[in-house]
């Protein structure tokens, strides 16, 4: 696998676990009017948990993909 498909990987993971955030909010917005405000309440909030772990995960494996291209930068030099 290239590192160039590793960092957009990592950059996809960043995204998608955005988009969980931005439709956790929402969500949580709509808690007022919901008919199950409590369960749709926890489930926001869980789903919130998970796109911040998701973006997380994605910085490292950004992290280590840019780690790997300088140690090869100095192999090479």
């Amino acid at each position: 696998m290239a590192i160039g498909s590793i960092m957009n990987n990592g950059v996809m993971g960043i995204q998608k676990g955005y988009s969980q955030i931005n439709q956790a909010t929402a969500n949580i917005a709509k808690v007022a009017v919901s008919e199950n405000p409590t369960r749709d309440l926890t489930e926001s909030a869980v789903t919130m948990m998970q796109g911040k772990v998701q973006v997380e995960a994605s910085a490292k494996v950004l992290q280590t993909a840019s780690d790997t291209i300088g140690s090869l930068i100095d192999i090479q030099a």
